[in-house]
């Protein structure tokens, strides 16, 4: 029995590190044993020691919200406490949690002659309600200002490596990035619930595919320049939200603008016409396609995918926010709607209630908030 398990792990082992498929023709694992200009090649079970990082670095990330992010919070003047807490209520409650979160104009007078309330005050009670599950807006600083940190710093480790072969720091580098998004990639299960939730699970599946693939056929020069395309521009957007949460809207409109610049150059002008040109069409001349090949093109593809829906989403709020007169809703930081948002202006007003401190409607206790997403 033992002998059996042994030979058919040893057949799964040789079929997944296959060099039929790893690699080009007439190029063997061997060959990738030597030293390559004194720094030596990938080596598949280097990514083996991503899952312990990852582990760590979520480690480190709750201790980073805990101990700075949260103080710097506090410093600002954004609040520690959550939203807004609906009156209870029984019956309201009843066709929240049974029948809707959405009741129509028909149920909404129902309710209305059952509880001797007007209609006014019952659609304030549901946008309450809806709100209440929404993280304050201390979480999502917190959130933000970590990423930001991560961000910024791998972005400025990682450019240093644009022009070296694989070294200790190169190593180093494609290593943390890929914890990252390994922790990431598990995390978000539990972070502040997102519109583009099942679009940034296969963002995150797709780096991870991307930075593994690229790092194990020894591509690690694309893999550090897609890396870096992406750091340059996710550092500014979070520098941006961080302004949002803390009310400094000017601050934030410019970073916003910055980033959508940095964003379109990066994503939709360098990326494809100058990494995508390179993997698809001048490797293809070089090495021609084998498996692998296919398989981490068709990555880079589907993240150029993304790309494009981001730069919709992005082009679509500045729209918005050009017509408006400023960039105003954290949209993509809120679960609900924007017109859902804006209209908890007449809640303040209504018999529902006359004021709320720092709800998730709001940013940091003031209403109005952000139109720009966090794309």
């Amino acid at each position: 029995m033992a002998t059996a398990a042994a030979g058919a792990l040893s057949l799964l082992w040789g079929w997944l590190w296959s060099e039929r498929f790893w690699l080009p023709q007439n190029v063997s694992w061997a060959d990738l044993e030597g030293p390559a200009d004194g720094y030596g090649y990938p080596r598949g079970q280097h990514i083996l020691s991503v899952f312990p990082l990852a582990a760590g670095i979520f480690f480190v990330r709750l201790l980073f919200e805990r101990f700075i992010a949260k103080p710097c919070a506090l410093h600002i003047g954004i609040e520690d406490n959550g939203p807004y807490q609906a009156q209870p209520n029984a019956i309201l409650e009843k066709v929240f949690i049974s029948i809707t979160k959405y009741p129509d104009k028909k149920r909404l007078e129902g309710l209305s002659k059952q509880l001797d309330w007007n209609v006014q005050k019952i659609q304030c009670w549901f946008r309450y309600r809806r709100n209440q599950d929404k993280p304050p807006t201390l979480t999502k600083f917190c959130e933000s200002m970590w990423r930001f940190t991560f961000y910024l710093f791998i972005f400025c480790y990682g450019i240093r490596f644009l022009w070296s072969p694989l070294s200790g720091g190169l190593y180093y580098y494609y290593i943390m990035e890929l914890a990252f998004y390994w922790s990431l990639m598990f995390s978000q299960f539990t972070d502040i619930k997102r519109k583009d939730f099942l679009i940034m699970f296969v963002h995150h599946l797709v780096t991870i595919g991307l930075i593994s693939f690229s790092y194990i056929n020894n591509m690690v020069r694309v893999g550090t320049l897609v890396m870096c395309l992406h750091d340059v521009s996710d550092f500014l957007l979070e520098a941006a939200k961080l302004a949002n949460y803390a009310k400094y809207q000017r601050l934030c409109d410019t970073l916003f603008v910055i980033f959508s610049a940095v964003f379109m150059v990066t994503r939709l002008g360098i990326y494809p016409f100058w990494i995508l040109n390179t993997t698809l069409f001048e490797s293809w001349e070089i090495i021609g396609p084998y498996t692998s090949w296919w398989l981490l093109n068709g990555l880079l593809v589907i993240l150029q995918v993304l790309h494009v829906i981001w730069s919709y989403l992005i082009a679509r709020i500045a729209l918005k926010a050009l017509i408006r007169g400023k960039v105003s809703k954290d949209d993509r930081s809120d679960v609900e709607s924007s017109s859902e948002e804006d209209d908890m202006t007449t809640c303040t007003k209504s018999p529902c209630d006359s004021s709320s401190s720092n709800g998730a409607n709001q940013v940091n206790g003031h209403m109005g908030s952000s139109y720009w997403a966090e794309e």
